[in-house]
């Protein structure tokens, strides 16, 4: 009399446990890569605008800049259509553009918000990609960034830099033996440095505020909306190895 019950909850069991089967594949991480690569001079003024994401900029003694990117969906993405995922990555690309010999602008390009609430939220959406940049330039490179959201770590570049993220963290991690001069905010964060400094906590203590006065060969200049700002001396025997 007991194995009929026994039997109907396993049934029972399997049922509900189906759908998710069936729908593990829909619920794959689709991804896309890309890889662009040019020559570029040291000392010349790279520009990073409307970037999102995880923005790595790291420097390295070739007089070339490369761009690697990561595109992806969340993993709970539904796919209606095969290919929906792929036009969903489309609509994100990046855009290169040389301004001058010296001058290079590599842009974010989202695509125009449609449907009947587009009039009432910003006209450009990222439609749920996601996107991780790792970004070699020259050692002496002169850095401005506009970030969104996420985080932004720049290493081991030597020139200037210009750094903004509406929300998130900006990491530097630079050769403790240059002289740099540092303007550092976050609105509602905090700032720490391995570098003397001055800190000054900002009104009602929501945000931190960092600065030096020393005479700089690079001026470092950061803010933050919403997080944190942290500024890494990296000693010279760190180095020792990595280069010929």
């Amino acid at each position: 009399m007991l194995r009929n019950p026994v039997c109907l909850l396993f049934g029972l069991s399997l049922l509900g446990i189906a759908p998710l089967l069936f729908s593990e594949e829909k619920l794959q991480q689709v991804q896309a890569s890309n890889t662009e690569r040019m020559s570029f001079p040291p000392g010349g003024m790279i520009r990073i605008h409307y970037s999102y994401g995880d923005l790595r900029v790291k420097a390295w003694d070739l007089p070339e800049v490369e761009i690697d990117e990561i595109k992806a969906m969340p993993y709970n993405y539904k796919l209606k259509q095969p290919d929906e995922a792929s036009r969903h990555l489309d609509n994100v690309h990046i855009l290169t553009e040389r301004k001058s010999s010296v001058e290079l602008v590599i842009s974010t390009i989202l695509p125009t918000r449609s449907g009947l609430l587009s009039p009432f939220l910003p006209r450009k959406t990222a439609g749920g990609v996601m996107i991780e940049y790792e970004i070699h330039v020259p050692r002496d490179s002169n850095l401005v960034i506009h970030h969104g959201t996420g985080s932004v770590l720049v290493s081991d570049v030597t020139g200037n830099i210009e750094a903004t993220c509406s929300r998130g963290d900006i990491v530097l991690m630079l050769p403790e033996t240059g002289a740099y001069s540092f303007d550092a905010k976050s609105k509602l964060g905090t700032v720490i440095s391995d570098f003397e400094g001055t800190s000054r906590l900002r009104r009602y203590r929501l945000g931190e505020s960092y600065a030096n006065g020393r005479s700089p060969s690079s001026m470092i200049r950061l803010r933050v909306g919403f997080g944190g700002v942290t500024i890494k001396a990296v000693p010279p025997e760190a180095y020792v190895g990595l280069w010929p």
